[in-house]
């Protein structure tokens, strides 16, 4: 132990010494190397999983909130709406709620001026009854409208359309489904449920990215019962917010243990996620490893490559070194820990870099996708976790070229043969 010691203290001694005498641009143009990588060790798998994670925060704040409650399949509507309710507001730690009743219908525009040689101008989607307030409260969906403006509490004939429903928004899904031409907030739409007609004055665009959403039209639950009544204003989804003194879990398994998972289903957000796209998530962390790895690998390459041409146009000094009795342990560790100094150094300014300037500005200004506001997720124990491992991996690339100098015989090193 004592002689580990030893080794330690003079090997410290001759690697600062190294990096002392070193030349500047040299030392700096390594740790610029050593940055970008773990840069791209971080960043890519980052962006790459941010795209899923953008989308499914957005799939949280606009539609499930942190709890949603669902029609069981072969069901009409919750059947015991009321009884949810009153468990939910009983619960000091929701602090929001909202209710919505749902129904797939037909919408036709530009029928008071279509040619009947024309086909008429329809489009499928799913009408939303909300209390405006409490759906607010929930998901904030006004700050969404793109045109126009939100449902007023308490209006009447008004309707708000999600993007998708509307072709100029949804020009780029081809004609996977129909959708409303030439349609504006002032103008009028015919929406029909089974043998019910009504008309309504389109008021806003709704803009979301959330599939939920943006295929929706929304009208107030006064509006939507006058199309499909039902008794006792049951509806088809609950979304609560609480106030995260605890967990999603926590507030679903209350309701599991009141026995109101046989008649709907009780998911967290995370839950209600579809599988997909947990594993296109997946995936791109995986491709986002392997792509760090490649920069791992080029980084290992770059410090062999460095402390190789260092050791060789030092092996006379190291043969002195050798000669005056200096261990060869001392000398690898050295060089080592020039190595790691690098690594240390170029890993730091690196997750300065992307805790105090990348991730703070994806946050604000987040990759705009189709599918989602993409951000960049870096949490801390995976950097850790990748840090180790560049470290690992550079601690073996500085320690095996030291190893092949030095394991060289004294004498020949001195005089160069």
């Amino acid at each position: 132990m004592e002689k580990l010691l030893n080794d330690i203290k003079v090997g410290w001694f001759l690697g600062t010494r190294q990096i002392r005498r070193s030349n500047i641009w040299t030392t700096l143009l390594i740790v610029l190397i050593m940055t970008l990588t773990f840069l791209n060790l971080i960043v890519v798998s980052g962006i790459l999983v941010g795209l899923i994670e953008g989308g499914q925060r957005a799939n949280r704040s606009q539609y499930t909130g942190d709890v949603i409650i669902t029609t069981p399949v072969g069901k009409a509507y919750l059947e015991q709406t009321q009884d949810l309710l009153s468990v939910i507001q009983s619960l000091p730690q929701v602090v929001s709620w909202s209710d919505r009743m749902l129904a797939s219908v037909s919408l036709e525009a530009n029928y008071q001026s279509r040619n009947f040689q024309e086909l008429p101008n329809t489009a499928g989607g799913q009408l939303t009854g909300i209390d405006v307030d409490r759906e607010n409260g929930v998901s904030g969906i006004s700050q969404y409208i793109t045109e126009g403006e939100f449902l007023e509490p308490g209006s009447s004939g008004t309707i708000v359309l999600g993007k998708n429903i509307l072709r100029r928004y949804s020009e780029s899904f081809g004609d996977t489904f129909p959708a409303l031409d030439d349609i504006y907030p002032g103008d009028k739409v015919l929406v029909r449920t089974g043998d019910k007609v009504r008309e309504f004055t389109v008021v806003g665009i709704l803009d979301s990215k959330v599939g939920e959403i943006s295929l929706r039209a929304f009208v107030t639950q006064n509006d939507f019962l006058s199309l499909s009544p039902r008794p006792t204003r049951e509806v088809n989804e609950i979304s609560l917010v609480h106030d995260k003194t605890i967990s999603d879990e926590f507030i679903r398994d209350i309701f599991i243990e009141r026995g109101f998972d046989g008649r709907a289903k009780i998911q967290t957000a995370e839950g209600a996620t579809p599988d997909f796209l947990n594993q296109i998530k997946t995936a791109f962390a995986l491709l986002g490893s392997v792509i760090g790895g490649i920069g791992i690998l080029v980084a290992s390459i770059t410090i062999f490559i460095v402390i190789f041409i260092n050791a060789v146009t030092r092996r006379k000094y190291i043969g002195i070194l050798k000669g005056i009795g200096i261990s060869g342990a001392s000398i690898r560790i050295a060089y080592i820990l020039q190595s790691l100094l690098y690594a240390c150094v170029g890993s730091a300014l690196g997750s300065v870099i992307i805790y105090t300037l990348l991730v703070p500005f994806f946050e604000a200004n987040p990759l705009d996708f189709p599918f989602s506001d993409g951000i960049l997720v870096a949490p801390i124990e995976q950097t850790l976790t990748r840090f180790g491992i560049l470290l690992i991996v550079t601690l073996i690339a500085g320690f095996i070229p030291a190893w092949m100098i030095i394991r060289q015989n004294t004498l020949d090193a001195i005089l160069g043969r």
